[in-house]
Order: structure tokens, then C-alpha cells, then sequence
């Protein structure tokens, strides 16, 4: 297939508006691609069309909240189109949830109607069942596993199939494309979470924006490892994707065995990084076919300092970019820029993002302060939280959307991300970004990945913990890592207690579930600083 560029503005507001577009367009590309199989635009036009007719059948229509919980599927992107044709308002949640997490997210969502894949019925069967807004139970799959446990739980359950009949086409809805189309769910990382309320201008924006930043074509296969109820899966990689006509491709989950033989079995010539993953595929052994790929470029965030050395091994370049989904994607680390180390790239013509102090008085370059952003045009940033008018009022100032994360710009206009501001440990007067002492902890060769946290002191304020999962096959002990700490870090960062786990608690996004390690508390594991023999 012969690649093509994209239009300099695409025009198409909402994603079923693209979908139309594209299938006119290039009928016979491949739009998605999983492990099992792929889907053309056309088809994925007709077959979602089919769907929304099914959901209007149901009762569904504007407005309704139809809730997913599903692992990365062609069903499920089909689904979600199906939903944004009718104007219903789709909101994907997290595959892991059970108990009064689940039932939260169903609760805030106001959902009427949940699909859920027989693999995850079990676990969530019992909030379903009490919850009382759900009309409809639809079962993907046809497991004895899960329909024993959807009998058990009493749950009057159709099958998937419901949504798969042949029917008539439903015509697309004129809908608001500033009115909510999505709910994506905040990771939940150090609270409940909140339900980001998504415009359709949103998503397809959001999508257009990522395709024209990095230069995405039609013959790009862009993949995701990521789940689709995060913005990565979501609109950075389906919709972006789609807005040029290439493909999306999803995997499952992701897995560093796994990585590259599914890159190379889907042809990807995009992907993105996540927390941790990048360094786990780093701290890999090298090997005869690092090179053996069709990549051409990855995106994500955090940038590593080996970044120069895993371009040379894997032979692609890696770009940063700064974003959230409350927020959008408003700063890139553009291909054709010369960004300096450490920046996450300049702020898009279509953003404004600014630095203010615990005020809200903006701050000069070089000053550290909360990062706010605001739209020059409309629909780039959420619309608020979800049935929570309280949290929304919260996090908007005069305009401006306030995101918690610290960050600066240098006198050229380049952004740098200096961590959450609730991110910060308070040490003998000093405020310490936990994302600093994790940088020098992963600088360690036997450090695969690593979390700071504060932890209560005897002394008041806080004492420093780390959480490190170490290199197979190590022999690293704590001692020797505090040491390392001692010789290349300032006194007040030395962690007092450090403590060696398998894995660290995250979410299927790949956050860091901090809140989990603080309430863990220490115990015969946790090695400390101050109780080691010979040392004060």
C-alpha cells in the first residue's frame, strides 16, 4: 500500500463522522488488527452500524451510558462506534475492577447497560447484581465457567450475539459534538476515581492531533500493548490511526517476553511506552534481532537517560510527549525539533499551558510550579467529572484546567514535567520529588524498577522508602544500594528504608499503585537504614 499523507486540518468532529469518511474513502485497508484477526474500514462501518441498530433495539439511545468491561477486542472498538453512532455515551472500565471498586464506576457512570467478557464475570458479578441502575447484562462469550457464575449470582444475562444479528443499518445520530461521548476513568492511583467526561470533538481531536505530530500515514500500523479504557488505546492510537486511514493494532496486554514477536507479527511501525515498560524491554539481553523490525518510531513517557543508547540498539528514535485525560496531549517532542534532554517538546499551536505558583500567579521560566491548560479552540480538555460537579469546580480555575503535575519551561519555550505535586515527600524540611529519587535508583544496573514513597517518621514529617524490583539473577542487596545512593545522591534523598518486591502494585495502565505501597507499612522485608549495625 502506497502511503499517503494526511490533510493539513482533518474536518471530521466526531469519530463516527471519520468512520464514514474513511470507509469512503479506503474501503478495503485495514483498520484494526488483533491477535486474531482483522477488520476493514467497510466492514467495521457496517458491522458497527448493524450494532447500534441492536442497542436501539435494547432501548438504548442519546444519552444512554453503555458501560464495557472487556479486554482489547475488535468487538469492543466496534462496540464503542456502534455507541457514538446513537449518540449513548460509552464508558470503558477497568478490566481488573471487583467489589466497590466496580461498583463506584458503575454508580458515577449512571450505566444502564454492561457487555463484559465471560472471563471477568465472575469477579464483578456480585456488584453487578446490586446494582440497581442496569437494565441490560450482555455476556461475550460463551464459557460454562462464566454462565455458572452468572447463574449463581442470579443475573439475567443475553448473549453477545444480541449484538451481532444482521440487521438494518442505524442511521448516524446529528449529535453535539461538544457533548460528552466517553467516560474515561482517572487510574485511581492515589484515591476513587473520577470519570473524565469526553466530547466527541475530544476524542477525534485528540486522534487528528497525535497523526499530525508524528507524521502518521496510511501505510502506518500503529500498536498499543495498552487497554482501551486509556487515552494511549483509545484515541492516541485507534482514532489516531483512523484519521489517517492506518491501522490500529492491539494487543492484549503487555508482556516483555511477548513484545517484539507481537510488534513483528502485526507489522507495527509505531508503538508507545508506558511507565516501567520501556525499561523492562531495555534491561532484556541484547540480541541478534533487536533490529528485526518495521518500526520507524516510539512514543511515550517517561524518556529514559539510555535514550541515545536504545535508539543505537533498536535502531528507532524515541519521542516524549506531556498529557493526561483530563487535559489532552498539549505538549510533543516534535520529530523535526531539536528538544533538548529531558524536555517533553514545545506546547501545540492549539494549547495554552502555563506554570503558577499555590496562588495561581503565573510563574517566569526556570520556576518550577502546578501546570494549567486550556483550549484555544473548543473541546481539547474534559468537560469535567462526570456527576461530580464538586471535583470539577475543583480542578478548573478561570478557565484553566489544573492538573497537580509540576513542570517548568526553559527560556526557550520547552517544557519540563517535574512530577505530581502529591507526588513530593517532606524530609526534615526539605520537599523531595519522589520521581527524582526514582531516576537515580533506575540508574543502577540491577534495578529494573523502582517507587518512592513517604513514609511517617518518629521525627515528625517523613522518611523516604523505595520499593525495587531487581534484575534477575542479582545479587544486589539493600545495603549495597543504599551505599550507591550515598555516593551519587544529595543526604536528604538517601532513602532510609528500602525494601525488595517481586512487582509493583499497578493498574492495567501501568501506574504505579502508590497508595497500596504506603499503606503497606514496614515489616521483616523492609530493610532500614537506621537499624543497620555499625551505623547511627
Amino acid at each position: 500500500m502506497t502511503d499517503v499523507a494526511p490533510a493539513s486540518e482533518p474536518t471530521p468532529a466526531t469519530v463516527t463522522q471519520m468512520l464514514e469518511a474513511a470507509a469512503a474513502a479506503t474501503p478495503h485497508a485495514p483498520f484494526l488488527r488483533t491477535a486474531h484477526g482483522e477488520v476493514t474500514y467497510a466492514d467495521a462501518r457496517r458491522r458497527s452500524a448493524g450494532m447500534a441498530t441492536a442497542l436501539l433495539d435494547m432501548g438504548v439511545g442519546q444519552g444512554t451510558t453503555v458501560a464495557l468491561m472487556m479486554v482489547n477486542s475488535i468487538d469492543q472498538v466496534l462496540l464503542w462506534f456502534a455507541i457514538a453512532r446513537i449518540g449513548a455515551v460509552h464508558a470503558p472500565l477497568n478490566s481488573a475492577l471487583t467489589g466497590s471498586l466496580l461498583s463506584h464506576a458503575l454508580t458515577v457512570s449512571g450505566a444502564e447497560v454492561i457487555v463484559i467478557d465471560d472471563e471477568l464475570l465472575a469477579g464483578a458479578a456480585p456488584a453487578i447484581r446490586a446494582q440497581p441502575g442496569l437494565r441490560h447484562v450482555v455476556l461475550r462469550g460463551a464459557g460454562a465457567e462464566a454462565a455458572e457464575a452468572a447463574e449463581a449470582a442470579e443475573l439475567g444475562v443475553v448473549g453477545f450475539e444480541t449484538l451481532l444479528r444482521p440487521l438494518p443499518e442505524a442511521a448516524a445520530v446529528d449529535v453535539d459534538e461538544h457533548s460528552v461521548a466517553t467516560l474515561l476513568f482517572t487510574s485511581g492511583t492515589t484515591g476513587a476515581s473520577k470519570a473524565c467526561a469526553l466530547s466527541h470533538r475530544y476524542l477525534a481531536r485528540q486522534g487528528q492531533l497525535h497523526a499530525r505530530q508524528f507524521g502518521l500515514r496510511s501505510g502506518d500500523v500503529l500498536y498499543t500493548p495498552f487497554p482501551l479504557f486509556h487515552i494511549d488505546a483509545a484515541t492516541l492510537t485507534t482514532v489516531a490511526a483512523l484519521s489517517v486511514g492506518a491501522t490500529a493494532a492491539l494487543g492484549r496486554r503487555f508482556s516483555a517476553s511477548g513484545f517484539w514477536d507481537e510488534v513483528r507479527a502485526f507489522g507495527a511501525t509505531v508503538f508507545n511506552f508506558m511507565g516501567a515498560t520501556l525499561t523492562i524491554l531495555w534491561k532484556q539481553p541484547p540480541t541478534g534481532a533487536d533490529r528485526t523490525h518495521s518500526v520507524r518510531l516510539a512514543w511515550g513517557v517517561p524518556m529514559p537517560a539510555w535514550q541515545e543508547g536504545w535508539e543505537s540498539r533498536f535502531g528507532f528514535p524515541l519521542y516524549q510527549v506531556y498529557g493526561l485525560t483530563d487535559g489532552g496531549v498539549p505538549v510533543y517532542d516534535s520529530p523535526a525539533d531539536g528538544t533538548p534532554t529531558g524536555s517533553c517538546g514545545r506546547v501545540l499551536e492549539e494549547y495554552e499551558v502555563r506554570i503558577v505558583d499555590s496562588a495561581g500567579t503565573g510563574l517566569p521560566s526556570g520556576r518550577v510550579g502546578e501546570v494549567e491548560i486550556r483550549g484555544r479552540e473548543p473541546g481539547l480538555v474534559m468537560n469535567g467529572y462526570y456527576a461530580m460537579p464538586g471535583a470539577t469546580a475543583e480542578v478548573f480555575r478561570g478557565g484553566w484546567l489544573r492538573t497537580g503535575d509540576l513542570g517548568r519551561f526553559d527560556d526557550d519555550g520547552y517544557f519540563f514535567y517535574e512530577g505530581r505535586s502529591s507526588d513530593s515527600i517532606r524530609r526534615r524540611g526539605e520537599n523531595i520529588s519522589a520521581f527524582e529519587v526514582e531516576e537515580i535508583a533506575v540508574g543502577h544496573p540491577d534495578v529494573v524498577e523502582v517507587a518512592a514513597v513517604g513514609v511517617p517518621s518518629e521525627l515528625t514529617e517523613e522518611d523516604v522508602k523505595i520499593f525495587v524490583v531487581i534484575r534477575a539473577g542479582s545479587d544486589l542487596t539493600p545495603a549495597e544500594l543504599h551505599s550507591y545512593f550515598r555516593r551519587i545522591a544529595p543526604g536528604f534523598m538517601v532513602p532510609r528504608y528500602i525494601e525488595f518486591i517481586e512487582a509493583l502494585p499497578r493498574t492495567p495502565t501501568e501506574k504505579v499503585e502508590k497508595f497500596k505501597l504506603r499503606s503497606s507499612g514496614n515489616g521483616s522485608r523492609t530493610w532500614d537504614a537506621d537499624r543497620t549495625p555499625g551505623r547511627a
